[in-house]
Formats: structure tokens, C-alpha cells, sequence
């Protein structure tokens, strides 16, 4: 099973953010890279997408320049969940909540938010959810870095707390293979 996962393009937020399920707008223009990312696509595919509109305007976007046998939004492909720190600046989350969380962001929550392996545990039901329906087509997943790292981790095996290994920038299109 082919899987490309995409992330969105830059958002409007300023460096330094912390903007996780906020439905922030993208940075524009944004043509150009759309196209590059499509470039990098197959001609016919299931899609799905983020129900963000930073990944659905790019998802659209997929949608009318190929051959689309499905599209679906899902929010088990949201960014994490950062609770009482999104939209704020990183520099001004206080230190007494962020530095655990930084230590080990995999099990400890964002405050009022959720924890890497909830994101993994919801993008893990996506997959195998996926994976049960043996789609012969290529399948398409326009979503965020978190949620990309951690399909990656799922993929690769590679443990959770070693996810940020997975650089994964701004319109940047991954292709896996799994074995069903």
C-alpha cells in the first residue's frame, strides 16, 4: 500500500508559535508550492485530510488536479492537541509546565492538552483502519508534523520519544510502502 503523506504549507503564525489543532490560516502565496507537491503525487488516489483549514486548502486543492476516488476529512489527523498553550509564544509558556513536558513529551500532557502518544494512539487507529481495507490505490494524507512523525514511528518502529529524528518540513510530501 503506497501512502504519501503531506504536510500543509507555512501558516500565517509568527516563528516561535505553538498553534497545534488552532485553525490558523496558511501563508500566502502558496500556488507555486502546491503545485511542487503535486508534482510529487500519483495521478489517481484516495484522500484524506486534517479537518484544519491550513491542510484542508491544500487538500482541495489535491483534489482538483487529480483523479480523486475518495475524500475524507478526519480529525484523528490533527495536529496534537497543546490545550492552554496554543497560540502562544514557547518563550512565554512557563517554565513549571513546559520543561517536563520537554523532557518527555511522549507520555506528559500539554496543559489541558494531550500527550505525543495520545496523537500516536488516534493516528494508530487511522492507520490500521486503513491498512483493514487493503485499498489497491495510492492513498493520500494531508495533514501536520506531529501526525506525520508519529505514522512514521508506526512505520519504521522507531520509538516515540526518538519521533523529532523525522524532520518533516513545510510542504514536504513522504512516501512510505506498507506491507499488507
Amino acid at each position: 500500500m503506497e501512502i504519501y503523506l503531506v504536510r500543509h504549507t507555512e501558516t500565517i503564525c509568527e516563528k516561535g508559535i505553538c498553534y497545534g489543532q488552532s485553525d490558523v490560516a496558511l501563508a500566502e502565496p502558496f500556488e507555486l508550492i502546491f503545485e511542487n507537491i503535486i508534482s510529487q503525487l500519483p495521478q489517481e488516489a484516495i484522500l484524506f485530510s486534517s479537518p484544519l483549514q491550513r491542510c484542508v486548502i491544500l487538500a482541495k486543492h489535491i483534489q482538483n488536479e487529480i483523479k480523486t476516488i475518495s475524500y475524507q476529512e478526519d480529525k484523528r489527523l490533527m495536529e496534537m492537541n497543546f490545550g492552554d498553550w496554543e497560540m502562544k509564544n514557547w518563550n512565554d509558556i512557563l517554565p513549571e509546565q513546559l520543561n517536563p513536558w520537554m523532557e518527555d513529551f511522549v507520555t506528559v500532557h500539554a496543559t489541558n492538552g494531550e500527550s505525543f502518544i495520545e496523537l500516536h494512539d488516534r493516528t494508530g487507529a487511522f492507520l490500521s483502519e486503513q491498512i483493514s481495507k487493503k485499498a489497491d490505490q495510492p492513498i493520500i494524507i494531508v495533514t501536520h508534523a506531529g501526525v506525520i512523525r508519529s505514522l512514521l514511528c508506526h512505520h519504521t518502529s522507531l520509538p516515540l520519544k526518538d519521533a523529532f529524528q523525522n524532520k518533516v518540513d513545510f510542504g514536504q510530501v513522504v512516501k512510505i510502502n506498507l506491507q499488507l
